[in-house]
């Protein structure tokens, strides 16, 4: 099942941002496009949700899981045998036999509870942004040309050439480095998810 986006159409009122009742499905679309789009440079879904993954077992008696907070942990299996030795504490898996016992490495399977009951204010607001800024670019030019990677610096005629803009970024739904790093440091990145339910 997908995620539900970080921020609705609501929210996008809330900063100021009316949407027209046929523009909801179109800004709907770039809501869920921004939440991906964060979420992955998160490494986390931010938003709480089960998870199932899979990891190789570390050979100490700690097990992280990503995209804290780990609220509950439901299944834990180790190489397809369903364990009970292990306890959650601190957001982590704790086995007294640790979770590898040699060579090969095993296979741990969890599904668990994690992420933020409500998403932060901060994260609402960048969704709502980057929509926005959708938003803004498809209304000048309703036709889509708006939305077509428009930060032209310079042009020339003679042997079409074009000179986009320095900052590398083709779409509103591209993050910028630094951003992406200051996600990745504030929910920790992680491990990708196999499923979520």
């Amino acid at each position: 099942m997908a995620l539900s986006p970080l921020a609705s159409v609501a929210d996008m009122a809330a900063a100021g941002v009316p949407v027209a009742p046929e523009e909801e499905a179109r800004v709907t679309h770039w809501l869920t496009v921004a939440s991906a789009a964060v979420r992955e440079a998160a490494g986390c879904p931010i938003s709480q949700t089960t998870s199932t993954l899979s990891v190789e077992g570390p050979p100490t008696a700690w097990l992280t899981l990503p995209g804290p907070p780990v609220t509950a942990v439901s299944a834990v299996e180790v190489d397809g045998t369903p364990a009970t030795d292990w306890r959650l504490r601190s957001g982590q898996l704790w086995r007294r036999s640790g979770w590898c016992a040699g060579d090969p490495p095993t296979e741990v399977t969890v599904t668990y509870t994690h992420g933020l009951p409500d998403v932060p204010a901060d994260i609402i607001e960048l969704v709502c942004r980057m929509a926005a800024a959708a938003l803004v670019a498809w209304r000048g030019a309703p036709d889509g040309a708006g939305l077509a990677a428009g930060d032209v610096r310079s042009e020339r005629l003679g042997d079409y050439s074009v000179t986009y803009g320095d900052d590398g970024l083709i779409t509103e739904m591209e993050l910028p480095d630094y951003l992406r790093e200051r996600l990745a440091a504030r929910f920790g990145g992680g491990v990708t998810l196999l499923r979520s339910r």
